[in-house]
């Protein structure tokens, strides 16, 4: 039997389909590419978005359509989240939401047997324990993403993310050791710590997140270690101060703002200010040498007035993140701001997005033009379609070098010598 994955959205589901594949492994199931012929296409989405919907919904008649005796499964958050929703695609054959991902292969043993259409969408409940996971490789990439904590207990007004993955759970350090030492043996040299809510690993378990991440960098072969999107409030001078001394901890930061206007932060029941989040910007950049900050900056949410745009535009220029994903916000059926007053047009949404946006492009092309003459050590990974290879700073600075597959997998100290596009371009030494 074959199986291929499709996955949508976060690291997370990245690494959860990874996860999954290699316990259809165990029962004899070979993963081949989502474009191979396959008895068995496993759909994980996501559901941040109206627009993640969209596209988890095409995915599914897609796969159908074009594979119409193959079994499609329709996996993740938006089951989780939406199970009505997700039950009334019928070309998905088996439904289940991501806390029922490990139940699959008897989900798919019964369904091979008798033909049945099966949904099973099992809500999170408080105090349900974390769900035990773990991999050996990560598809073919030298870069490895570590699921160490899931759930959230923050309820912001726009976010689904509570009911789709329920309260915060943490990875037992146990656990945690013995994944990442069975990486290391496989010769992944940089790991990639992950969560839903990444910084507030620990809560339930008694420990911090500081914890977690001096565990990483104590592993024997792990070079580098960084850390997927993480939330400010957690991010305490204590907790900084101790990152600060883990020596393979990479300077680069995904720190979620999603507006520089307080009003608006508020309206969102975001847990921090403007000014605790520019604090802790001068902080980290204090605390980590040649420190890089991105972030998640949401534009037209409910009330944002001109004014409060701007003000959260100025904020964004202020800081000067070397990288920005701008999002229009989009109702998610379920959460407080859905019967918020002050919706905005689609058309106010996508103007200031487009501002957003432009605004960003010239700080990230700036940070890149002042990249040029400097020697960097480059982690390479992947071969581009121009016939370069590309690889990444500590930083997570983009560089592209004239070069061959065996370059993959190894550390090169690289003059950076011009910028292309989104990229530096560097020469090795």
């Amino acid at each position: 039997m074959k199986v291929a994955f499709y996955t949508l959205g976060c690291k997370v589901n990245q690494y959860e389909s990874q996860s999954l594949s290699e316990l259809l492994n165990k029962f004899g199931f070979e993963t081949v590419g989502k474009d191979e012929n396959a008895n068995v296409y496993i759909i994980n989405s996501c559901t941040v978005t109206a627009e993640s919907d969209r596209k988890t919904r095409q995915a599914v008649r897609r796969f159908k359509r074009n594979n119409p005796d193959s079994v499609v499964v329709l996996t993740g958050c938006m089951p989780q989240a939406y199970p009505e929703d997700a039950k009334a695609l019928l070309q998905a054959d088996i439904v289940i939401g991501n806390k029922n991902n490990s139940d699959l292969p008897e989900i798919l043993e019964e369904f091979f047997r008798d033909k049945k259409r099966r949904v099973l969408t099992s809500k999170h409940e408080t105090g349900d324990p974390f769900s035990s996971c773990s991999i050996s490789s990560f598809e073919e990439r030298t870069r490895a993403y570590v699921k160490i904590q899931d759930g959230c207990n923050r309820f912001c007004s726009y976010c689904i993310i509570p009911v789709s993955r329920g309260r915060v759970r943490s990875k037992p350090l146990e656990e945690l050791k013995e994944e990442l030492l069975k990486l290391a043996s496989s010769g992944y040299k940089e790991v990639v710590l992950v969560g839903i809510n990444l910084s507030s690993y620990g809560q339930d378990i008694g420990k911090e997140f500081s914890d977690a991440v001096e565990l990483a960098c104590s592993i024997d072969g792990i070079e580098r270690v960084r850390l997927g999107s993480l939330e400010p409030d957690h991010l305490t001078d204590e907790v900084v101060e101790k990152l600060s001394k883990c020596k393979k901890l990479c300077p680069q930061f995904h720190i979620s703002l999603q507006s520089g206007c307080n009003k608006t932060l508020k309206r969102m029941n975001r847990h921090y200010t403007a000014e605790e989040y520019k604090e802790l910007c001068s902080s980290l950049r204090k605390h980590f040498n040649d420190c890089t900050l991105t972030t998640d900056v949401m534009v037209g949410f409910c009330g944002e007035s001109d004014e409060d745009f701007n003000e959260s535009l100025n904020f964004v220029k202020e800081i000067g993140f070397e990288k920005v994903h701008v999002f229009p916000y989009s109702v998610r059926t379920g959460t407080k701001a859905e019967k918020m007053d002050g919706h905005l047009p689609k058309a106010v949404k996508e103007e200031r997005s487009a501002i957003m946006i432009s605004e960003c492009e010239k700080i990230r092309s700036a940070f890149l033009a002042s990249q040029v003459g400097r020697t960097v050590n480059v982690l390479f990974e992947s071969k581009e379609k121009d016939g370069m290879i590309l690889g990444h700073t500590s930083n997570y600075t983009p560089v592209k070098v004239c070069g061959e597959h065996s370059l993959f997998g190894t550390f090169r100290d690289v003059k950076i010598t011009d910028t292309e596009g989104d990229c530096c371009i560097g020469e090795i030494i």
